[in-house]
């Protein structure tokens, strides 16, 4: 088994971990359009990868990959949508 692969995912959960937790509170739109980018592209990769999967264990691991991801996307649009209303003007009532 790919043991090694599961030591990347570890030492990559850290990286994104101190990464994201010394960011100033002005760059975290830009953040979120970037780790929205990143997801689709975890996204397309699990997805090809899941067509090669030989193990119960690796198909999990993908499609977890790929339902976490889709949260991540989701979930970034929608607060992203909350902030751009945010700066809209107050007399519009327009949606």
């Amino acid at each position: 088994m790919d043991f090694y692969l599961i030591d990347i995912l570890i030492l990559s959960c850290f990286i994104g971990y101190f990464a994201i937790w010394n960011v100033t509170p002005l760059l975290h739109s830009p953040l979120m359009s970037v780790t929205n980018a990143i997801s689709g592209i975890v996204i397309l990769g699990a997805l090809q990868n899941l067509n090669q999967s030989e193990s119960l264990i690796t198909t999990t691991l993908l499609l977890l990959a790929i339902f976490f991801a889709a949260i991540n996307i989701f979930g970034g649009f929608h607060i992203s949508a909350r902030m751009l209303h945010m700066f809209k003007r107050k007399d519009k009532t327009n949606d």
